[in-house]
């Protein structure tokens, strides 16, 4: 029944590459960049990183001296073979980027230090720090995180993500009254994202106010019916409640989904033992301790519990 650390939101840098037919130039950098937001996309991931690294080399090469032209472009309309003269506004971007497919490939130590060189060269925008943050998240630095979560906040008031990622961190921490006043503020700016509800529906779930908990994810399931995280949550709300068989649903949704959420595996075996089917339930934690091995000791105690639950509900029946 453990909550497991929900998943950040991630920013993109949309500043964004094919062959290295025109070296040194700004057209090639671009090309480099296009083509490795196209990689990252497909999950070329070790593609998308060779060619964000060949447009942040050429782009190193660019002459700046004679240039006064500093604006930062938000799109890749904003760029051209002309325009891409300045180093900064390009190469933090293409930082940026590559420090986040580095995290799609678990190397945080590696996204971190491309979030430092981004955050070198545009130290005032926002979203970098929050993607540094996620990174540093995952590498078990919460208060280092934290820190990047408030200043990203500092910078735009206006931020929804940075608030619904710095609420569900605080709820890591345990301090669940002010994550809940950062998710209610970022579905206060922007009501229309399924992240800050599930999130949200946690800090219900630490409440035990488990109806509320369930309204959350539900919402979030209407912005979005295949998030895997959102029938997570149900599925824990449910079978807090015991409510097994939902929960057993709801869980077998998630794997559905995603078979890679080692938790999904581990509460579903967990509902099973409660209502008896212990074979079955086996499979499930098979695969959890395939996924996730450093669960091990915590997931028998819990099987011991729910076999003593059980029996105590067996002999009041």
């Amino acid at each position: 029944m453990r909550r497991y650390a929900i998943p950040f939101a991630l920013v993109s840098l949309l500043l964004p590459i094919t062959v290295f037919s025109q070296p040194r130039t700004p057209e090639a950098a671009l090309n480099h960049f296009k083509d490795a937001m196209k990689k990252g996309g497909n999950g070329d991931f070790d593609g998308a990183i060779e060619d964000y690294t060949r447009a942040i080399r050429l782009s190193s090469h660019f002459d700046t001296s004679k240039r006064s032209d500093n604006r930062l472009g938000n799109s890749l309309t904003d760029y051209s073979a002309e325009s891409v003269t300045v180093i900064d506004p390009f190469t933090a971007n293409a930082y940026n980027n590559r420090g986040l497919v580095r995290f799609k490939k678990n190397d945080y130590t590696g996204a971190i230090e491309d979030f430092d060189q981004a955050l070198k060269i545009r130290p005032g925008l926002a979203d970098i720090y929050m993607n540094r943050a996620a990174a540093l998240r995952a590498k078990g630095e919460l208060q280092a995180a934290m820190k990047d979560l408030d200043r990203a906040i500092a910078l735009n008031k206006d931020f929804f993500q940075a608030y619904s990622n710095r609420g569900s961190l605080k709820l890591d921490l345990g301090d669940v009254a002010n994550a809940l006043i950062d998710l209610n503020r970022s579905i206060e700016i922007n009501n229309s994202i399924p992240e800050p509800y599930y999130q949200r529906g946690y800090v219900y779930v630490e409440q035990k106010e488990f109806d509320r908990g369930i309204a959350d994810f539900e919402r979030a399931l209407k912005l979005d019916p295949n998030m895997a995280w959102a029938y997570q949550g149900r599925g824990t709300a449910f079978m807090l409640k015991g409510k097994m068989v939902e929960a057993i649903e709801d869980f077998s949704r998630v794997i559905q989904l995603d078979p890679q959420i080692a938790w999904a595996y581990f509460n579903r075996g967990l509902a099973k033992v409660y209502v008896g089917r212990e074979s079955d339930a086996q499979k499930d934690f098979d695969e959890c301790l395939r996924l996730h091995p450093e669960l091990k000791a915590d997931l028998q105690a819990r099987i011991d519990l729910a076999r003593q639950l059980r029996r105590i509900g067996n002999s009041q029946e």
